[in-house]
């Protein structure tokens, strides 16, 4: 498989990770051109390997981690137009209460999260893509849920 192709199968499931990684539509997009423009400058490394898939969400995690290191993160619509709701809304399958208390986790629990249980990523597979031992996979996965048990009873009360 060259490149291109390679490219029009993933994007859409990379914009989907992206997006519940940070939040944002526009910033997903971002990510991911940045994690597909990285991954075309390896590709001659993993064209041919089994772990392409692999690879790719492993450098739209690290796209995503570099962007949570700015100093200043684009937190403020600069242009001052207020985006339509209905095109910022939260992908089928995912409630708009589940995604803030999605957001709310720490990013290491929010990327074990949103690998093993919106991407269907396995423990092993997840453990791959962060480059941690599948014991990590679990505990953070178990943290993660608890925490995200608690936000989304707070968040439900709070409405």
């Amino acid at each position: 498989m060259d490149f291109h192709e390679f490219a029009r199968a993933k994007t859409l499931s990379l914009r989907r990770t992206a997006y519940l990684l940070c939040g944002d539509w526009h910033l997903a997009e971002d990510l991911v051109q940045t994690a597909l423009m990285k991954l075309y400058r390896a590709w001659s490394r993993v064209a041919d390997s089994p772990a392409a898939d692999n690879y790719a969400r492993q450098v739209l995690l690290r796209c995503w981690l570099d962007e949570q290191r700015k100093p200043w993160r684009r937190r403020e619509n600069r242009d001052g137009v207020v985006p339509d709701r209905s095109q910022v809304d939260a992908p089928a399958g995912i409630s708009e209460t589940l995604l803030k208390a999605l957001l709310s986790l720490a990013p290491k629990q929010r990327a074990v999260v949103v690998l093993r249980y919106c991407m269907d990523l396995s423990i092993a597979e997840v453990a791959t893509v962060l480059k941690c031992s599948e014991g990590t996979v679990k505990s953070q996965a178990s943290r993660g849920l608890e925490a995200l048990r608690e936000l989304v009873g707070q968040l439900e009360r709070s409405l």
